[in-house]
């Protein structure tokens, strides 16, 4: 399997202000896990009068970290939210509380899966008795406001952006981009000052994105990616999880390529017969932390889904993440 060429060479210094470009600051929460790698990344865009793109976790020291950043004659005036999951959503509301900013988005989060305990996947038996023990230890001394995962079906922006739509202050303009895939509502922000792209989780520097359905939508994801391709104007990334992204088309490309050799590996594991996700996962994302199969097998479940939709694969019964699957 060919990855692309990931970039985990980042080591944030929590709490502190990394002034990026004129225009760009940013602040790293410390929320590290499996899924946010070194944590939430909150941009702060503009001098004077400052938006933050995502403001992460609901952390007192993170919010007080990201108004310490501000000048003495500068306030935060927008919120600009790239998707709704928590570890970038939780803390808006603390943060317009404090602030009085406008808080900007897509819209609400979609649609949510149903609490089906028996359409749920466990991998809990390919962990040794130490690394579970590590895992629940590690649970168990997280802050509590960092356990909540997943959609936050809570935000709501005062002002809906849709593709193209300008926020403009004084100095900066930033230009809505719309990538669902990840999420249904994921957008982008192409800052036209600067020439960059904040691509919150649709593109990002140290891994690759989950598909989670029913929100997360494989086919949507891909076109989206396409999308940035053709974006030329766009010399520089910046996602929220991770360091800069430099050579960024060449770069969606093999992301683009990456999720083809994922179907194709997802297809030579049916040609024996019917299979499950569960059976499948261990043996195409081997080199992938165990504790991110879960999530994996929400996105093999998405080519799945695709490749139903398009009539190459089948399951028996209705298309479901526990179901048996088999190649059309």
């Amino acid at each position: 399997m060919t990855a692309p060429a990931f970039n985990r060479n980042f080591k944030p210094e929590y709490g502190q202000v990394d002034e990026l470009s004129p225009l760009i600051r940013r602040v790293v929460a410390k929320n590290p896990n499996p899924f946010t790698f070194t944590g939430t990344g909150v941009y702060l865009i503009g001098r004077g009068d400052v938006a933050v793109i995502d403001p992460g976790p609901t952390m007192d020291e993170h919010l007080d970290a990201i108004e310490g950043a501000l000048g003495s004659d500068e306030q935060i005036t927008r919120v600009i939210v790239t998707h709704t999951h928590s570890d970038h959503t939780a803390g808006v509301a603390k943060l317009v509380a404090r602030t009085g900013a406008r808080t900007y988005g897509f819209g609400p989060h979609g649609e949510v899966p149903k609490e089906d305990p028996l359409d749920k996947i466990s991998f809990d038996e390919y962990f040794t008795p130490e690394e579970k023990a590590k895992i629940d230890k590690e649970w168990a001394e997280m802050p509590d406001e960092l356990k909540r995962e997943g959609p936050d079906t809570s935000f709501v922006p005062d002002v809906a952006l849709a593709d193209g739509d300008l926020v403009e202050a004084d100095g900066w303009t930033v230009e809505a981009v719309h990538t669902p895939g990840h999420t249904s509502n994921h957008l982008c922000y192409a800052l036209t000052d600067e020439a960059v792209l904040f691509t919150g989780d649709h593109v990002m520097g140290w891994a690759t994105s989950v598909i989670s359905p029913p929100d997360g939508d494989l086919f949507d994801y891909m076109n989206s990616l396409r999308k940035l391709l053709g974006r030329s104007q766009d010399a520089r990334y910046w996602p929220t999880h991770g360091p800069a992204i430099d050579s960024p088309q060449t770069y969606v490309q093999s992301f683009i390529d990456h999720r083809l050799e994922r179907e194709a590996q997802i297809i030579e594991a049916l040609k024996p017969g019917p299979s499950t996700i569960k059976a499948i996962v261990p043996g195409i994302y081997a080199e992938v932390d165990k504790r991110l199969w879960r999530a994996a097998a929400n996105s093999v479940y998405s080519h799945l889904l695709a490749m139903h939709r398009d009539g190459r694969a089948r399951s028996d019964g209705e298309p479901s993440l526990t179901a048996t699957w088999s190649l059309a």
